[in-house]
Order: C-alpha cells, then sequence, then structure tokens
C-alpha cells in the first residue's frame, strides 16, 4: 500500500474514496485515519462512519459492544466515540440507555441493557442527578443529616453496582463524581470540616475501595478529567437547562477520547512494545555531529524537555511495556550515551532489543518483532523526523506510529495520551517484564554457543510450575487470554470477572503455569481452562507466552494435563484449535503431538486423544511442580 502525500482534507476524501471502489481497504482505511487526525469532531465523524459502512468485514477490526448508561444527554458522543474507536481498530456498537433510566436498566433483569448483552458498560451519572442534596441544597443540611447523606448515596451506589454485576459479564466503568465548579460555601468550604468537597470525595473513595475488591469494576476519574480541560471550560449551563447537556461542545471529544482509554485494554488493542529513535528523540541533536558533550539533555531547558520524555518513557517500561530502539547512527557513539551520560534516564538494560545502524528503519521493525517473538501490530514507534513516521505508516500500516509535535517540551504528553499503552491492572509480572526481556538476550547468547539443541534445554536448568488459579493469580489469568495471540488455540478472551464465575463452578479447571530457570523467574506464561463433560475433558482455552516458545514448555504443560484429566476420571481429551490471523505458531500443536482430528467446521479443527492408551512423553528437560 502506498499513501501519496494529499495537502486537502477534500483531496483525502476523494482519494479514500477512490481506493474504496478500487478494493483498497488498507489504503483507505489510512487516509480515514488522516482525515480523523487532521480534524476530529462531528462533521469527520459522520463521514468516516458512513465510509466503514463500505469497508465493513474487510479490515481486521476488533468487534466491542458498549452500553451506556446515563443521567444526561450523551447522544452527540456517541459517533465521535464511534469514529476516533473506528481508527484505532476498534468497531463499536453502541446500545443507550434512555435518559436518567440507569436505575431502572440496572434492577430489571429483563431490560433492553441485558438483552443487548455488551462487553462494556459506561456508567455515566453526574453528581446533581445521583446525589441533589450535595449538589443543591448543601447550606441548608445538618451534621446528621450530612453523613446520613454521604452514607445514603453511597449504599445506593454501590448496590446497584453489586446487581449490574450479578446479572451481566461485562466490565463496568464507572465515573466518580465531579466536584461543583462553584461552591455552595464559597471559601469557607476548605474551612470547615463538613464540607461540600470532602462529601463528594467521602463517596468517591468508597467507590475506589469497592473497585479495588470487585473483578470487573473500573473508574473512570471524571472529575480529574473536567479539571484537565478547566471547568469552565467543560461546562455549558445553558445547554444543560435547554437540552440536559452539560458539556461544551468542544469537550465531547475529550470524554469520547476517555472512554476510548479504557476500551483498548479491554478490547486487547494495545501494543506490547515502544520502539524509540534517539537523535532529537530521546536527547536534542545529533551525537555524530555534537558529540556526547553537546547533545542537549540535562535538567534544564531544552535538555529538560528529553529528560521528562525519557521519564515518561521509563513510566511506561515500570508498566509492563517492553522497550527497543531504532535508530539510524553509529553504534559506538550512541550506546556510549546510553552508558556513560550522567543525565540519561533510561540505559541499556531497559531496552530489550537495539537496532542502532544505517539499515532501512521498516526493516529494523520487522527484525524487532521477530527477535522478540511478538507481532509487528505490537509495536509502537516513536521518531522525531515526520518523514521517517510517514514510511513506517506507508510501509508497516500494522504498527502503532505516535506522531510527536515539532516542539520537544510536548514529547511526553503525546507519548502519555497514547491509548495503546493503556493498562487496567499490573501484575508482578507486567512490572518485571523488562527483565525477563534482558534475561531472553542471555538466553539466546546460550543458545549460541550449545552443541545441541537438547544441551542447550538442558543447561536452561527449566522448573514448570502448573497450579490452579487463584485470587492473587486471577488479573494476570485474564490478562493473558486477552493479550495472546500467537501461541493461543482458541484466542478465548476473558475478563476477571468471567474466570472468577468459572472458578466456582465444580465442572471447570484453570491453571496457570510459572516457569524459572537458571536465568530467573519467567513469571506466569501460560494458563489452561478446561471443562470435565464425563469421561471427556475438553480444553476450552491452552495460551503460552512468546517469552517461551521453542522451549517445548507446551509439551510439558499438556502433559500434565493429560495427567489430571485422568485424575479426574476423563478417559478422552479434546481441544479446538479455532484459527486467527496471528495464531499459526499454535496450527500443528495436537497433530504433532498425536492427536486425531475428529471434526471440521471451515478452518476450525476438533482433535481428540485416547487417554488409556496414549501418554505424551514429558520433556526430560524440564523438572515439573505439581
Amino acid at each position: 500500500m502506498q499513501v501519496k502525500p494529499i495537502e486537502k482534507r477534500t483531496d483525502l476524501r476523494q482519494e479514500a474514496e477512490r481506493l474504496i471502489d478500487t478494493e483498497d481497504f488498507a489504503g483507505a482505511y489510512a487516509l480515514l485515519k488522516a482525515i480523523w487526525q487532521e480534524q476530529p469532531g462531528p462533521a469527520s465523524a459522520r463521514y468516516l462512519l458512513s465510509k466503514s459502512r463500505e469497508i465493513a468485514g474487510k479490515l481486521p477490526l476488533v468487534n466491542c459492544r458498549v452500553a451506556l448508561l446515563r443521567s444526561f444527554t450523551v447522544e452527540p458522543i456517541v459517533p465521535l466515540l464511534q469514529a476516533t474507536a473506528l481508527v484505532q481498530g476498534i468497531q463499536v456498537e453502541v446500545y443507550l440507555s434512555d435518559f436518567n433510566t440507569y436505575a431502572q436498566e440496572i434492577l430489571n433483569s429483563h431490560s433492553g441493557l441485558y438483552q443487548f448483552n455488551p462487553d462494556v458498560v459506561f456508567f455515566a451519572v453526574q453528581t446533581r442527578d445521583l446525589v441533589p442534596t450535595l449538589w443543591e441544597e448543601f447550606a441548608h443540611l445538618s451534621q446528621e443529616k450530612y453523613q446520613e447523606t454521604i452514607e445514603q448515596a453511597t449504599s445506593n451506589l454501590t448496590s446497584l453496582l453489586e446487581v449490574f454485576q450479578k446479572n451481566s459479564q461485562a466490565s463496568l466503568v464507572v465515573h466518580t463524581l465531579e466536584q461543583l465548579h462553584l461552591l455552595s460555601q464559597g471559601i469557607l468550604d476548605w474551612q470547615i470540616e463538613a464540607s461540600q468537597t470532602q462529601a463528594i470525595a467521602a463517596i468517591n473513595q468508597a467507590l475506589y475501595q469497592k473497585a479495588l475488591r470487585q473483578n470487573g469494576l473500573y473508574l473512570l476519574d471524571y472529575d480529574r478529567l473536567i479539571s484537565r480541560w478547566g471547568r469552565s471550560r467543560w461546562y455549558d449551563e445553558s445547554k444543560w437547562l435547554t437540552m440536559r447537556m452539560p458539556i461544551a461542545a468542544d469537550c465531547l471529544i475529550h470524554l469520547a477520547n476517555e472512554w476510548l482509554r479504557f476500551l483498548h485494554p479491554l478490547t486487547g488493542r494495545i501494543c506490547k512494545c515502544l520502539v524509540v529513535d534517539l537523535d532529537n528523540t530521546l536527547w536534542g541533536g545529533v551525537i555524530g555531529e555534537e558529540g556526547m558533550t553537546g547533545i542537549a539533555l540535562g535538567s534544564e531547558y531544552p535538555g529538560a524537555a528529553f529528560r521528562q520524555f525519557q521519564q515518561a518513557i521509563l513510566d511506561l517500561y515500570k508498566r509492563g511495556i517492553i522497550l527497543a530502539i531504532c535508530s539510524k547512527n553509529n553504534p559506538t557513539e550512541a550506546l556510549e550515551v546510553l552508558e556513560k551520560h550522567p543525565d540519561m534516564v533510561l540505559r541499556i538494560e531497559h531496552f530489550a532489543a537495539l537496532k542502532i545502524n544505517w539499515q532501512d528503519k521498516a526493516q529494523n521493525l520487522e527484525e524487532i518483532a521477530r527477535e522478540l517473538n511478538i507481532g509487528i501490530d505490537s509495536l509502537a514507534f516513536v521518531d522525531d523526523n515526520p518523514a521517517e513516521r510517514e514510511w513506517i505508516k506507508q510501509k508497516l500500516p500494522e504498527v502503532t506510529v505516535i506522531d510527536l509535535p515539532s516542539n520537544p517540551l510536548g514529547y511526553a504528553a503525546a507519548l502519555r495520551q497514547s491509548p495503546v499503552f493503556e493498562r487496567l491492572t499490573l501484575s508482578s509480572e507486567d512490572s518485571q517484564r523488562g527483565r525477563y526481556y534482558a534475561e531472553q538476550r542471555q538466553r539466546q547468547e546460550l543458545a549460541q554457543s550449545a552443541t545441541s539443541l537438547e544441551d542447550f534445554y538442558y543447561s536452561l536448568q527449566m522448573q514448570l510450575e502448573v497450579s490452579p488459579v487463584t485470587e492473587a493469580t486471577l488479573a494476570r489469568t485474564a490478562q493473558l487470554t486477552q493479550k495472546t495471540n500467537q501461541f493461543n488455540l482458541t484466542t478465548k478472551r476473558r475478563t476477571e470477572q468471567e474466570i472468577a464465575d468459572l472458578m466456582s463452578r465444580p465442572d471447570w479447571q484453570i491453571y496457570t503455569c510459572r516457569l524459572r530457570d537458571r536465568f530467573g523467574d519467567n513469571g506466569l506464561i501460560g494458563v489452561v481452562i478446561g471443562q470435565q463433560k464425563g469421561e471427556k475433558f475438553e480444553i476450552d482455552t491452552f495460551l503460552m507466552s512468546c517469552r517461551v516458545i521453542g522451549r517445548t514448555v507446551e509439551t510439558a504443560i499438556l502433559s500434565v494435563m493429560m495427567e489430571r484429566a485422568c485424575q479426574g476420571g476423563a478417559t478422552q481429551l479434546v481441544g479446538w484449535y479455532l484459527p486467527t490471523r496471528k495464531n499459526a505458531p499454535a496450527k500443528d500443536f495436537y497433530r504433532d503431538r498425536g492427536f486425531d482430528c475428529i471434526q471440521q467446521d471451515g478452518e476450525s479443527e476438533l482433535w481428540s486423544k485416547d487417554l488409556l492408551d496414549e501418554t505424551i512423553e514429558f520433556p526430560a528437560w524440564i523438572e515439573v511442580d505439581y
């Protein structure tokens, strides 16, 4: 696909329509993204959504069913959400509750909400609607009534959320209560104990504690969102009084974008690796020309802007994002900066892959994906050079390219605002992912020096632990089902709440797999979910992290599962292989281990093995801890 440089938006539209007519849907999609990026708003949204119907089914979009429970008018936001999600690869179908009927929708188990069967629900209710006494009548509250109002509001809200989660497996995203723009008591509010501000904060704190304990319940900090864009700018009192729309027209897109930040991790539309340039990206100037002492990097401007950007990258690293370098540079000089410059926030050990050479950057990105054993669409690329960014957009449209502003002062904000790095949970494995990949480089070096593959396997000293899922491993288990693509036999995505529900059923078994070796703990690297059906044990989910592919770990896990199925009384083990664009590495898993294909449905295959007559040889170089 080639995207020609086009200056005018009308030309972009004409070219997009031409590409649709010629069935170059990928090219048309790239232009639709450009149209939205140039001018996100109602007009562009209408155009994008009209064209999306023409390319529906032609692109690898993730479908997501979103329900909006609200106490105010959100109709103008819906197309903005659908459009901004579309350009991020998410096709959103929306169910909109009737105005201010959120409680009825939740309490009625036969309501349209539950019939819609959403994947994600946004609970968007204003403070003035949920707790009108605190909003409008605060000055008249007695001390007794003040506390009673807080407790009653907290009880009513948490009860509604509990009812919803009993009736639905959907992820629930709840707006926190926003503070007033103008307080009833003025500056006195912060001088008294029973204040309007503290009352709303107390309800939010109770909601926060509830979300910490409840799987599948997440909080959207609505008050912070308003503060970010300015309270006086956010509100439109005339529209509220006439149309029950409290948000100013130019702020509607900000709420749509905030909703999108949740849809990315909930749909698995995220990037696993950030690939960064060096010159004028991690530091100011060109190292080959300026030398290490001449580049801009330090505590004062302009070097402070680059340090701030590096800190934002390090924050992503701590969140579990893999880091890599792709730079046209002299490796000796570039590595010296990474190793020795006193103001570098990032060091070599933070990066899982280094491509510092004069090769084409698209080629380097492909090599990074192969080296890390992740899909090319798992990469995000950041480079100060617009020409390099455009080249990657053309050559590798699957890569997420993060556009940086011309001023380095805006680099950190551009990175932090990118939704592809959002996460809703952070496991211990996530926070250690950078270390895992550093250790992986050591394993690769060992493999190159080993005299045979078996010698390499033995030298790793692998120890496999297969354990039932627990509350402590629940979040990581759900995360693996949502993120693992390559070695995933069925690619069934499951939320924490869904897995928790399966944990309570006696006929279902859920196991997590942890691998340790001489270089360290790889963390939880696999999940197996199965159901006992009489004498048959059916594997619903079998997945393994790409970090450990190629070490025979998958055979060891299957051997353990066969043994446990036999212990449960099963005589037959069955499992589907459901093909996707990404799980080709798992295609022959059952065939290569002696299973028989007993049913085909298109490209999907059901495989079976007789547990009484056949076994799978356990890899001798792996120790197993039951």
